[in-house]
C-alpha cells in the first residue's frame, strides 16, 4: 500500500498530480494494452473458423436438388393434364352423338334451334360440348363435360334471361348401341343431371338428356322449391337436321374424326395431307395446333393396329 506523508494540501495536490502522470497510472494502461491485446489475439484465432467459404458451397449445392425437382413437377404435371384430357375425352364419346344441329319443339316453348360442337379449345385439359341455340326457350349456351375427380358430368347453361345454372349428375340408362329398323346401330342412354343446391330464386333445377336413337332426343326440363318432388316444366323433342349421323357397326375409316374420333364430315388439311373432322369446333382445335392432334391421332392408330 503506497503510503504519503502528511504534507500540506496544496503540496500534496501537486505530488497527486505528477503520482498519476507517471508510475502509478502506467500498470492501469499496461493492462488494458495486454487485454485488447489478447482479445485481438483469440479473435484473430477464432476468425478462420467463424467464416469460410465451405458452408455457403454446400448450403448452394443442396438447393440444386430443388430446383430440379421443380422442374420434374413441371414436366410431371404437363403429363397428368394430358391423361385427365384424355380421360375426359373417353368418358365423353358417347355423347358425340349429339354432334350437329338440331330442330326441337315442346308444348310451350317455340321452335328451338340447338347446335352442339366440340370445345377444345376454352380449356385443354376439360373438353367439352358446347350447346348454342339463339331462339332456346331455355337454354341459350350451355357446356356439358366430364369430372374424373368425382366421375360425374357437368351441365352449366345460361337462361335467355342469362341465369346461370351448374347441375351434375351420371348416366340413369346405360349407353347402349342397338339395331334400328336400317340394321344400323342406334344410340340410346339417359343422363341425369341436377343442381346440388337451389339458387338465387329457391329453385332447383334438374335436366335429363335423352338419346332415343342417332336422330332423335330429348332435353327433360325439371324444377322443385325446397325439399319437395320435381315437377316437369317442360319436355324439347329435336329431331336432327339433314342427314343422320347414323352409326355404323364397323369403323369410320378414313372419315374417322382425328380428334374425336367420331364420323368425319369436314375436310381439313396440314402439310398436304388431308384429314377429317366431326363439327365445327374439332375444326377450330386442328387448325389451332395441328401438329399435337395428328401426332395423338397417329399414336393412337397404334394402340387399335
Amino acid at each position: 500500500m503506497l503510503r504519503c506523508p502528511p504534507y500540506s494540501v496544496s503540496l500534496l495536490a501537486v505530488m497527486l498530480a505528477s503520482f498519476i502522470g507517471s508510475g502509478c497510472a502506467k500498470p492501469a494502461a499496461d493492462a488494458t494494452v495486454a487485454t485488447t491485446e489478447t482479445v485481438t489475439e483469440s479473435a484473430a484465432q477464432s476468425e478462420p473458423t467463424a467464416i469460410t467459404d465451405t458452408p455457403v458451397a454446400e448450403s448452394k449445392r443442396k438447393r440444386a436438388p430443388v430446383q430440379l425437382g421443380g422442374a420434374t413437377t413441371a414436366v410431371d404435371n404437363a403429363a397428368t393434364n394430358e391423361q385427365q384430357a384424355e380421360s375426359v375425352l373417353s368418358a365423353m364419346q358417347p355423347l358425340q352423338v349429339l354432334l350437329g344441329k338440331w330442330n326441337g319443339t315442346s308444348r310451350k316453348a317455340q321452335l328451338d334451334q340447338p347446335e352442339w360442337v366440340w370445345d377444345f379449345q376454352s380449356d385443354r385439359n376439360q373438353p367439352a360440348l358446347l350447346i348454342k341455340s339463339d331462339k332456346g326457350t331455355y337454354i341459350r349456351e350451355g357446356r356439358l363435360t366430364y369430372l374424373p375427380a368425382t366421375q360425374q358430368y357437368r351441365f352449366q347453361f345460361k337462361s335467355p334471361e342469362g341465369t346461370e345454372r351448374s347441375l351434375v349428375g351420371t348416366f340413369i340408362e346405360p349407353v347402349q348401341d342397338v339395331p334400328g329398323d336400317d340394321k344400323k346401330l342406334q344410340r340410346t342412354y339417359k343422363l341425369q343431371l341436377a343442381e346440388v343446391q337451389p339458387g338465387d330464386a329457391g329453385e332447383q333445377w334438374q335436366v335429363g338428356i335423352q338419346q332415343l336413337e342417332n336422330s332423335r332426343y330429348l332435353i327433360e326440363l325439371d324444377r322443385r322449391r325446397g325439399t319437395g318432388p320435381y315437377q316437369r316444366v317442360d319436355t324439347i323433342h329435336t329431331q336432327r337436321e339433314g342427314t343422320s349421323f347414323a352409326l355404323s357397326d364397323t369403323d369410320y375409316g378414313d372419315k374417322t374424326c382425328i380428334i374425336s374420333q367420331g364420323l368425319g364430315t369436314i375436310a381439313v388439311s396440314f402439310q398436304g395431307q388431308s384429314y377429317y373432322v366431326c363439327c365445327t369446333g374439332c375444326k377450330a382445335a386442328f387448325e389451332e395446333d395441328p401438329a399435337r392432334w395428328i401426332a395423338k391421332w397417329e399414336a393412337k392408330k397404334k394402340t387399335m393396329e
